[in-house]
């Protein structure tokens, strides 16, 4: 990397922290308080990670070794493509291209990686995404899960690890996914469509097949990256192409198609109070996107982070303007506005 800060017109990041690893990093995500982080990679390995001290972040920071507080090496038998934390800080859900899901006890009075492990076999091909949902209706714990194969994505009970349901629908992998409000989520799929799910319904509720930027009746790209604000209003796409697109999920309708990146799109999450949208992107940068304003107008967006080779994941802090990027130059880098702000 050539530098450790970046700006936007608003707001500007330092580099505060990497972590090195011998092959590329894909997955990572923050526990939900936000003290903590985990990173998947190549190397089949999960590292978590603690926040460093906010308040002594300047403006020249240097940048740091992450502060690493326990890691799990052969979790699985090939490379660790997906993570997730459960709402209660108790469990993580690791995805692989061995076809398997590990669900892995964490001790948050410790800050350890337990023993105690689930091995979760429903798919038939190479897991892309995994997300937690609360069940609302049942007050358990429901883990999502999608990739490539028969294009289903599955529904489990994470007490006992038995799939609940099988949904139908996508033709394509299923690249992402994301959930809200206890029983609904989206999925996005290499057959270039968005669908929307309500756990209640045994099928989709609604699908979007998003156009290009250009307009007209050309189908857009691979949808790669699908995220949602907490009130479930406004979704946000991500695609092979390096388009977004912005959808009111109200008023089922697209406010805006835009072109933040020139190559592929591989994640893309909004902050916590749904301002700013960060996308990761295969042209080795992170680019942030302001979403304050008219959201049907020109939207300022500009590069954040840069790494030096593709860039595979970014994910915000759940409550603070820091995300981590992750990269196959084997590198995750957390980042942080300066000065330190929500």
């Amino acid at each position: 990397m050539t530098s450790n800060k970046s700006k936007n017109e608003q707001l500007a990041f330092v580099r505060v922290a990497d972590l090195q690893e011998t092959a590329p990093i894909r997955a990572a995500c923050f526990n939900p308080t936000g003290d903590l982080y985990a990173v998947g990679s190549n190397s089949n390995t999960i590292w978590v990670c603690e926040l460093p001290d906010i308040t002594a972040i300047t403006s020249e920071q240097r940048v740091a070794p992450a502060l690493v507080v326990d890691k799990r090496e052969r979790l699985h038998k090939l490379p660790v493509s997906c993570l997730a934390w459960n709402p209660s800080g108790e469990l993580i859900a690791s995805g692989s291209n061995d076809k398997t899901i590990k669900l892995t006890k964490f001790n948050s009075s410790t800050s350890r990686l337990t023993h105690t492990e689930m091995l979760v076999k429903v798919h038939d091909g190479a897991v892309r995404d995994v997300t937690f949902m609360e069940d609302t209706s049942s007050c358990t714990s429901l883990l999502i899960s999608g990739g490539a194969g028969d294009c289903k994505i599955y529904v489990t009970d994470c007490d006992t690890g038995v799939p609940i349901k099988a949904l139908s629908g996508h033709t394509g992998s299923i690249l992402s996914l994301y959930t809200w409000g206890g029983a609904m989520f989206a999925s996005g799929s290499h057959d270039k469509t968005i669908r929307f799910w309500d756990l209640r319904s045994g099928s989709f509720i609604h699908k979007i097949s998003p156009i290009r930027p250009d307009g007209g009746t050309s189908p857009a790209s691979a949808v790669c990256a699908v995220t949602v604000d907490k009130s479930g209003r406004l979704l946000c796409s991500g695609h092979e192409s390096g388009d977004c697109m912005l959808y009111d999920v109200r008023a089922s309708r697209v406010i805006q198609t835009f072109r933040p990146h020139s190559a592929e799109i591989r994640s893309a999450d909004l902050s916590h109070h749904a301002r700013y949208l960060i996308t990761a992107s295969y042209d080795k940068t992170v680019s942030l996107t302001d979403l304050q304003g008219d959201l049907g107008d020109k939207l300022p967006t500009s590069v954040v982070a840069e790494h030096d080779d593709k860039v595979i994941k970014a994910c915000w802090h759940p409550s603070k303007l820091a995300f981590i990027s992750t990269s196959a130059d084997k590198m995750a880098s957390l980042w942080w506005a300066h000065p330190p702000t929500t």
